[in-house]
């Protein structure tokens, strides 16, 4: 079985889904792994270490016309259009978007797993994507604040006078917000961070940081069995807005990271919440590409308005693009192991395996034999209902 790695086409898109390490372990498993040219030229991995570990090198139309699929964000409809029917794919997906990729995969009968769906089990910790790239996401967001703050992160004690540590709020305590955490803690910062769920005070306080949050009694219900927030009520949101209102009057930094499946993101910061803050202060938007938690924050730019900067980067851990490809090929290469049967050498498509079937987006009639193209199987579309996210 051939196992396709196409070059990524978004334009904001550095990384790849395999890097020389996993292509070494899939051959090892008996696979032959075709990888196309260039495909790792923005994570800074030459085609070179990719022929090295035994890949071969081959054209766009081979990539994805291979038995198996590995790609780091959904397939247009031009890649579909190259796929071969009967061929699986395993990529993120973008479930909530309007774009349903899952029809157009079964339209073309292709198979298709969305990693954004692997439940959050202990058995699946090595194949969640959304926390590997959430961890990066989060420490990169402190460099990024850090590169245009123009004030010292450390307190500074010199002859001339002391200079004051910055002030940094975190905003959402999941995996993005608990590394930004750690990381400003690590650079001498003074930081305090909200979430809406309970749990994650302890580990906030146990990497230094100042919990702030409204503790009322929804605000000890407000988590899924999960671990994910739920959406509050508006009168929460209200009680912590005038909480949160008055907090981020006094910081220098704000890393905004809350995100909830399938709706826009929600508004943390307003723009007279900007308006309050000390000129020179920096907001670092990591959900801005579902709308952002500032409604100021400007997709994919740094802006500055009302002498606040704004950072809206779109795919922040994929500025990371070399240790991003490294962690995603391992989440990717765990993901297919488990959904590999040595015995039969095949999918287990058919598997009552949780990871396997909450993944599943689209199944087809038959799985891949070959990579020759043949006729679009029949197919069905199999969607999962709503489900939470990082």
């Amino acid at each position: 079985m051939i196992i396709g790695i196409p070059k990524e086409t978004r334009s904001d898109e550095s990384r790849v889904a395999a890097v020389p390490d996993t292509i070494k372990k899939l051959i090892g498993l008996g696979f032959s792994v075709a990888v196309e040219k260039s495909a790792g030229d923005a994570a800074l991995i030459p085609d070179s270490a990719f022929e090295a570990a035994g890949a071969s090198m081959v054209t766009t139309v081979k990539a994805l016309g291979a038995d198996l699929v590995f790609k780091v964000r959904p397939p247009s409809k031009d890649e579909i259009g190259k796929m071969s029917a009967g061929s699986t794919l395993i990529s993120l997906m973008e479930p909530y978007s309007e774009t349903d990729t899952g029809a157009m995969l079964g339209d073309a009968g292709v198979t298709g797993y969305a990693l954004e769906l692997v439940p959050r089990i202990t058995r699946a910790q090595s194949m969640d994507v959304l926390s590997s790239q959430a961890n990066l996401a989060g420490y990169r967001a402190v460099l990024e604040a850090s590169a245009v703050f123009t004030r010292a992160f450390p307190m500074m004690m010199t002859a001339a006078g002391t200079v004051p540590p910055a002030k940094v709020l975190v905003m959402g305590a999941g995996v993005a917000g608990l590394q930004a955490i750690a990381t400003a803690k690590r650079l001498g910062a003074v930081v305090s961070a909200t979430d809406v769920r309970p749990a994650v005070k302890e580990q906030v306080e146990s990497l230094g940081g100042k919990f702030v949050a409204v503790e009322d009694e929804e605000f000890k219900a407000a988590e899924t069995s999960g671990g994910y927030a739920k959406e509050m009520s508006d009168g929460y949101k209200a009680k912590q807005a005038q909480l949160i209102a008055d907090t981020i009057k006094t910081q220098d930094i704000i890393i905004t990271t809350a995100l909830i499946p399938g709706r826009p993101a929600p508004v943390l910061v307003t723009e007279d919440m900007v308006k309050s803050m000390k000129p020179g202060s920096v907001i670092v938007d990591l959900a801005v590409e579902q709308g952002g938690n500032c409604p100021l924050s400007e997709s994919g730019k740094v802006t500055v308005k009302h002498g606040v900067t704004l950072v809206g980067y779109t795919n922040i851990a994929g500025r990371l693009p070399e240790v991003a490809s490294s962690l995603y090929a391992k989440n990717v290469l765990n993901f297919m192991t488990n959904l590999w049967d040595e015995e039969s050498k095949s999918l287990k498509t058919d598997s009552d395996d949780e990871i396997i079937t909450s993944s599943l987006i689209t199944k087809t009639a038959k799985p891949a034999k070959s990579t020759k193209a043949a006729k679009p199987a029949k197919a069905s579309t199999e969607k999962e209902g709503d489900k939470d996210g990082e």
